[in-house]
């Protein structure tokens, strides 16, 4: 059986999201309940109950997808029967940190610290307005890049996600990347949609965060994982401890190579399962993928199918 798990990042989270799970799996509410444990509130009343403005906070944001994806994790593992042995595992921005959980290498409590730690050290880190992300269908990567380059100046602007390959986020200071939306306006047929974000994540904006998860990363606990994990600064397989802390590191200021990620993955597997809110990545995975299925798992009906798929690979 060869497939790969994928975990999605911020912006996938709704109100409720994760509810079907709870309701339905032992070990998915226990995972719920270690989160509202680590973190000394109820995310899960959050998550369960809040406002789509509650859940938009980046501290709030980065742990309830976490938890909601691991909770989809563990009852995907409860409904099969039997240890998952995916080929690799992958996870879009705050989604790298889910996949370290799901792989052993973060326990669920430090995990869920962790990405709350980094929302708000995110949030905090550029005054409101100073920064600002956009996304832009239709353009190559490379033409991209270079108005990045021509608009910076003494600013930033930069490409941050590649999701596929004219699929490009970019991300900085606001004035620079409105420099940048004016010039990529006049390219005709693209389409650019501004994001409401609180920072401008995966910039040279985001370096003072990084090494201040430099020095939390030495205060918790790690393993080395039996999972490759496909990094997002490098799409490049990472094992050991030392060497998944510095992907993360480089991550939080570099761009999110996710079309060469699942480019990396596309010859060892035979499908994707992406697992917790949204099909954002199953998306992603249909435009680069030309011949591998993604199940998008947000739902019991939606797991059930994503099981039928490892057992016909069985």
């Amino acid at each position: 059986m060869r497939y790969a798990i994928i975990f999605p990042g911020q912006g996938a989270q709704r109100p409720g999201m994760g509810k079907e799970f709870f309701d339905n799996y032992a070990s998915a509410r226990e995972v719920f309940e270690m989160a509202d444990d680590a973190l000394g509130f109820s995310l899960t009343d959050m998550i369960f109950n809040g406002t789509p403005d509650d859940l938009a906070k980046t501290s709030i944001t980065q742990p309830s997808i976490l938890t909601v994806s691991i909770a989809a994790f563990k009852a995907l593992q409860e409904e099969f029967g039997t240890d998952l042995t995916p080929i690799c595992m992958a996870g879009h921005s705050l989604g790298e940190y889910t996949s370290l959980v799901a792989s052993g290498v973060l326990s669920i409590a430090d995990g869920v610290k962790l990405v709350h730690l980094r929302g708000d050290l995110m949030q905090e880190a550029v005054p409101f307005g100073l920064g600002t992300m956009a996304a832009i269908v239709g353009l190559p990567y490379e033409e991209v890049d270079s108005i990045c380059k021509q608009v910076s100046q003494n600013e930033v602007c930069q490409a941050a996600n590649i999701n596929s390959s004219t699929q490009v986020v970019i991300s900085g200071h606001t004035t620079a990347v409105e420099r940048a939306i004016k010039i990529i306006e006049q390219n005709g047929n693209i389409r650019i949609v501004p994001l409401r974000v609180s920072a401008p994540f995966h910039s040279d904006l985001m370096r003072p965060v990084a090494e201040k998860l430099k020095d939390a990363f030495e205060k918790i606990e790690w393993n080395d994982s039996k999972i490759p994990i496909i990094a997002n600064a490098t799409a490049l397989p990472v094992e050991s401890k030392n060497d998944i802390k510095r992907a993360l590191y480089l991550q939080t200021f570099s761009p999110v190579l996710w079309a060469q990620s699942v480019e990396a993955m596309e010859h060892k597997v035979e499908g994707y399962i992406e697992l917790g809110p949204g099909s954002v990545l199953s998306g992603l995975v249909r435009k680069i993928s030309k011949i591998h299925k993604p199940y998008p798992v947000s739902s019991t009906e939606e797991l059930v199918k994503a099981v039928s798929f490892l057992r016909e690979e069985c």
